[in-house]
């Protein structure tokens, strides 16, 4: 097994989950750097096809190959540390030390790859947090697109919104080939600015699954349509993700004392206190990406860029 990825994870019990994760081949084939990214330099990530900061429990290349993205296609991903940003914490922002943008950045200015997919809570000092990372990224010759998602729009039974972005390094050469850029198609790859940008990601991704809506399959005014909840289209089947039918249609649903409705992994037993296995595992989850959503995401960008 060649390692063709990096993996940047500072705590232990992820880490060894993500090396678990690596010897099942359930991603891909890599090294785990349990160092801080600020003790990383692009020395260290010579050599590897696929770079994932902040890699928790390796969901990102997970989703990537669930998407369709061969682990030989360079790529770098990573969800920055949210609690600066989020609403349930300090709120300290860019004065918290968990604030790591910028050193992921230098390591981006210095590497500059190809494609980097990113993450981010949908707060609103999340939107702030992006726009310094938009400003950089441009600053660097990226084109930027970002999206607002959240899990329950794939079928998941709770909200979990969150910002989608991605910054191709590409779209500089699209756009010298394009006197007209408006108006224009770059002949080397027959896409609009649009679409090379990314721009119309929003149609190929966010489906609020309204009745009589439909929805284009990739976003392009020639795509065909799809029926979505019985409307006219072409296909004449419902093939969306819903509640029912989706990732999370075996959910086990218990009613708590608060009155709600909650949903488990089905036969999964309640967190019985003095478990420290399953508030690692808790701990690991609650900090991950949602899977299907990263999924979705990158396959618009695949299929807006290919």
């Amino acid at each position: 097994m060649t390692a063709t990825a990096y993996y940047n994870e500072i705590d232990p019990f992820a880490a060894a989950w993500l090396q678990n994760l690596i010897d099942a081949g359930c991603i891909a084939p890599g090294v785990v750097d349990t160092r801080s990214i600020e003790e990383v330099t692009a020395n260290d990530l010579k050599g590897f096809t696929q770079c994932h900061f902040f890699a928790g429990i390796g969901v990102w290349s997970y989703a990537l190959r669930c998407a369709g993205w061969p682990d030989s296609r360079p790529v770098w991903t990573g969800s920055c540390p949210c609690q600066p940003f989020s609403q349930s914490g300090k709120r300290r922002g860019f004065n918290d030390p968990r604030h790591l943008w910028p050193a992921w950045f230098y390591l981006v200015s210095q590497c500059h790859p190809h494609v980097i997919f990113g993450e981010q809570v949908a707060s609103k000092d999340g939107l702030t947090w992006f726009d310094a990372v938009q400003f950089d990224l441009e600053k660097a010759e990226y084109a930027v697109a970002v999206v607002d998602l959240c899990a329950a729009g794939f079928g998941a039974p709770h909200i979990r919104q969150r910002l989608f972005w991605v910054a191709d390094a590409a779209y500089k050469q699209h756009q010298e080939c394009l006197p007209g850029r408006e108006e224009s198609h770059c002949p080397q790859s027959g896409r609009s600015p649009a679409e090379l940008t990314g721009y119309c990601l929003s149609d190929g991704v966010a489906y609020a699954g309204s009745d009589g809506r439909q929805r284009r399959l990739s976003g392009r005014e020639d795509s065909p349509r799809e029926v979505v909840n019985g409307s006219a289209g072409c296909g004449g089947t419902d093939n969306s993700t819903s509640p029912v039918n989706g990732y999370w249609r075996d959910a086990d649903w218990l009613f708590c004392r608060d009155g709600k409705w909650r949903p488990v992994k089905p036969g999964i037993k309640p967190l019985v206190n003095g478990t420290p296995g399953r508030v690692g595992q808790l701990r690991a989850y609650g900090n991950a990406i949602v899977a299907p959503v990263a999924e979705t995401f990158i396959r618009a960008y695949m299929e807006a860029t290919q």
